[in-house]
């Protein structure tokens, strides 16, 4: 039996339960850089992968692609998103896009009220707004739950978008970025 270090279990705990990022848990963080062999190592063996962006400062697991010689059920599974959420995502990813293009600055900050208006661009038109907001409110919920959006203690309404979502909303999706948005666009108005 290999001896692991004590350290090694409560890392691969985080991990599966979700992503870690640097700054939130520095010392973990480090962790993760001198024992990434170990980690890969033992996850292999389950069938997941470590994605690590040091430049980032994020790392989360995904499910290895089976080999042809492999039968592996799925351990991390995968449940397809709403529209109104998919829009969002898709948005905020815009919205990174934009701020690493303009100041460079680490963190990207947005607003309730920013997301709203972008949103509110491929909505139908209605005359109920409140009950708008309220919708947009709850897909917001679901991006926070997903990791992808950080609510600010000090500022209401506030939100870090986790570049973790850089991971997610890859390239593939931004090549044929503004057909998506366009299919979005008629979607809403259907």
């Amino acid at each position: 039996m290999t001896d692991y270090p004590p350290s090694l279990p409560p890392l691969l705990i985080h991990l599966l339960k979700g992503v870690l990022y640097r700054e939130q848990m520095p010392n973990r963080w480090q962790e993760l850089l001198h024992l990434e062999s170990q980690v890969r190592d033992y996850l292999s063996v389950i069938g997941l992968e470590l994605d690590l962006d040091d430049a980032e400062g994020y790392a989360y697991l995904r499910q290895r692609e089976a080999r042809d010689d492999e039968d592996l059920p799925k351990l991390v599974s995968r449940r397809p998103l709403s529209y109104a959420v998919s829009l969002l995502c898709i948005l905020l990813r815009k919205r990174l896009i934009e701020a690493d293009s303009g100041n460079g600055e680490l963190r990207t900050m947005i607003t309730r009220s920013e997301i709203i208006d972008r949103v509110r661009t491929f909505l139908p038109e209605s005359s109920n707004e409140a009950r708008i907001e309220e919708q947009i409110d709850s897909h917001i919920r679901r991006v926070v739950e997903m990791g992808f959006l950080r609510e600010l203690n000090d500022q209401p309404d506030t939100y870090e978008i986790r570049r973790v979502l850089k991971a997610f909303v890859d390239a593939e999706w931004l090549e044929n970025f503004n057909e998506r948005l366009e299919e979005y666009r008629s979607h809403a108005l259907d």
